[in-house]
């Protein structure tokens, strides 16, 4: 039950904004780092709520300290959450327990504590990298060992490139699962081949960290922006998720759209809710502006999860209204 909760958790009127036509993008990235750090429960993690009960989510939490590495603030908010994480209790939960093992969650926890300046082969008692390591095939494919079972796809396999470094195994793999029209499909076994806008975002950098050419998945991405400047999802439209993806590996105009749009959405001095980015024009909620706040951060500051690293000043600062 406990695995099919975590798989569940990982998938108004219009907010204009009324920030000062002068505030540049940093004062836009503290507002939102700003209002994400107040979200946390007890200041160290973001939960999410299923089926009307609130749970702790380690998974939308490390997107927090992605977001507070990114803005260059709320350093103090991610010092608190990294140690959330490294209970024991807390990340094995996460990890999995009595013979689960999830290669996704070992990935990305390990990315978050490089991120936090943490050793990830001596992380909450667990070598990390290792548990990764043990959960490669000889195909380069990672994949969880569960009972429940195997919900690994293309972010998994990203998410491990960024954990591993250089890995030619795993980059081959990835490589190899590219569609006809030049993106990724999110499961490697689906057919026909599906692209998809957030999957191919996240591999192209994580190919483009490997040394890999990504020039046709950058093209079929750049060709399914939206007038409004958004990155559409496979369920519809231009989306704050989407294209915070996006708008870390596209660069010239296609950049610059992105990210009037991503401003385009954040709640501005009048709203109860300032700073925050809505996760699309239908307006401001509550259930899905954690993460598309942290992602529309990510996209703003064009931050790369490779070299991506913590630090700046403590607290939460509020919008320069």
């Amino acid at each position: 039950m406990q695995r099919l909760i975590i798989a569940a958790l990982l998938g108004a009127s219009l907010v204009t904004t009324s920030v000062p036509a002068s505030a540049g993008t940093t004062h836009r990235v503290d507002a939102a780092a700003g209002w994400l750090a107040r979200q946390m429960a007890d200041g160290e993690r973001l939960e999410t709520e299923f089926g009307g009960v609130k749970y702790p989510d380690q998974g939308l939490t490390i997107d927090a300290i992605f977001a507070f590495a990114a803005a260059k603030n709320a350093d103090d908010y991610a010092d608190r959450a990294i140690a959330w994480l490294a209970e024991p209790e807390v990340s094995s939960a996460y990890l999995g327990t009595d013979g689960e093992s999830y290669a996704g969650a070992h990935a990305k926890l390990a990315v978050a504590a490089r991120v936090k300046g943490k050793n990830p082969r001596a992380f909450a008692g667990t070598d990390l990298i290792a548990g990764l390591e043990a959960l490669q095939a000889p195909s380069g494919r990672f994949s969880d060992r569960s009972a429940f079972g195997d919900f690994s796809n293309a972010f998994t396999q990203s998410y491990a490139l960024f954990a591993l470094g250089r890995d030619s195994k795993g980059a081959g793999y990835l490589a190899a699962t590219q569609c006809a029209d030049g993106g990724f499909p999110v499961t490697f076994e689906a057919s026909p081949c599906v692209s998809d806008v957030d999957v191919t975002a996240i591999v192209v950098q994580a190919l483009r960290a490997q040394g890999r050419p990504v020039g046709r998945a950058v093209t079929w991405l750049e060709s399914k922006q939206q007038a409004d400047g958004g990155f559409p999802s496979a369920q519809g439209g231009s989306n704050a998720n989407s294209t915070g993806l996006v708008a870390q590996v596209v660069k010239g105009s296609s950049a610059v759209k992105a990210r009037k749009y991503l401003k385009s959405l954040q709640v501005g001095c009048s709203g109860v809710e300032k700073g925050a980015i809505a996760f699309d024009a239908s307006g401001f909620d509550k259930g899905t502006a954690p993460r598309a706040t942290a992602q529309a951060v990510l996209g703003l500051t064009g931050a790369n999860l490779v070299t991506l690293r913590s630090g700046g000043p403590d607290g939460a600062p509020q919008p320069h209204c």
